[in-house]
């Protein structure tokens, strides 16, 4: 059968970061990258122009905004299990990525944060409670899809699949497979389920699945600034979040990527995947996995040059979504990288950078938190 292409990427491969997902004949694509192969850390991160860090497992499917504004609150709006984040300013961005220059002061009100990433307990219950699909579960529309066979547009997502050898980072494909029957509650694929990874984040949600959870829960997702402002724990802007060191007194401080990207995770942290939540130290604001982990979704749609004229009170993000490397696709901001980011490969998860999602992409390293104003 010949291959349809059912989503368009970027035609910039070294550093437009495309990838293609085939499963069963048919090419899902998908977006990764900040591949940086025989490059220093500073030179990725100059030419790192439009970087994808989070694979892109499922096209776009509308049904997925029509559930999520079906979603009834809860009723509850207590803040057990969240910090109280302090109003102020702050210096948002970095100099080392295009899309978060410049360096510009903002203020934000005070709200409530989440304390860890939503994970798979928490999200079951919502799912129990509402009955809710997620996208990653529901089947593709043949409509959207002229000349594929029905058979073959299967419901799943994107799962990280190491190779056996080292790769060339050009062709983020080797790693990243379209596993059909993987969602948030089989993680691996169908094989696999929560049970032991009840306190482990929640993933291959899209947004639409996080603003379904958030609404039903009584909060939202954090705007990119509030964001960005617990992250850094009225501390200011540093190299990372953490600080200027990597490995603070030889200790790793956060769930990223150690050893030769794809194919040989040391694990020095002390995990291959996804770690537990509250597993590494909080920051001075009691915010665990700011950094590493899991990506997670805010509520601002993606522009690279939003930040040239931003207000500088609240931001809540641009009118419209634009994406030179896609210009069709709707996106939003993703935050604070995953366990796949290191110097090697993904540098995305240092102090300050972006992340960006298609509105219904979601993969086995993409979750959220939550935040609720303050009254």
């Amino acid at each position: 059968m010949k291959h349809s292409k059912l989503w368009k990427v970027g035609s910039d491969r070294r550093y437009g970061c495309s990838l293609t997902i085939l499963f069963s004949g048919i090419v899902l694509a998908g977006l990764v990258g900040c591949n940086s192969q025989n490059q220093s850390a500073e030179e990725a991160a100059k030419l790192d122009s439009a970087a994808h860090c989070v694979a892109k497992g499922m096209p776009s499917r509308s049904a997925a905004v029509r559930q999520a504004a079906s979603v009834t609150a809860s009723g509850e709006n207590g803040t057990d299990d969240m910090v109280l984040i302090p109003g102020g300013s702050f210096q948002m961005g970095s100099d080392e990525f295009p899309d978060s220059r410049p360096l510009h002061t903002v203020k934000v009100n005070g709200f409530w944060m989440d304390k860890h990433e939503v994970t798979n307990a928490e999200f079951a219950r919502f799912v129990e409670a509402t009955k809710y699909v997620t996208v990653a579960e529901r089947p593709l529309n043949p409509k959207d899809y002229p000349g594929v066979p029905a058979d073959k547009l299967v419901p799943g997502s994107a799962v990280f699949t190491p190779p056996n050898q080292q790769v060339s980072l050009e062709n983020p494909l080797v790693w990243w497979q379209y596993v059909a029957g993987a969602s948030w509650k089989h993680p691996a694929g169908p094989q696999s389920d929560l049970k032991g990874r009840e306190n482990q984040p929640v993933v291959h949600v899209c947004y639409e699945d996080a603003a379904a959870y958030a609404k039903w829960a009584g909060k939202r997702l954090p705007t990119e600034a509030e964001w960005e402002f617990a992250a850094q724990g009225g501390k200011g802007n540093r190299k990372y979040y953490w600080g200027e060191e990597l490995k603070p007194a030889g200790k790793w401080v956060a769930n990223i990527y150690q050893g030769n990207f794809p194919n040989q995770n040391t694990t020095e942290d002390g995990f291959a995947g996804i770690a537990p939540v509250q597993t590494f130290p909080a920051n001075p604001y009691g915010l665990y996995d700011m950094d590493g982990n899991v990506w997670e979704w805010c509520q601002d749609l993606y522009r690279p040059d939003y930040y040239r004229n931003s207000p500088k009170e609240n931001p809540k993000g641009p009118a419209d979504s634009y994406d030179p490397d896609e210009p069709g696709a709707v996106k939003y901001v993703q935050r604070g990288g995953s366990f796949l980011c290191s110097d090697q490969y993904c540098i995305r998860y240092k102090a300050g950078s972006r992340g960006k999602g298609e509105v219904s992409s979601g993969s086995d390293n993409l979750g959220f938190r939550c935040v609720r104003d303050q009254k």
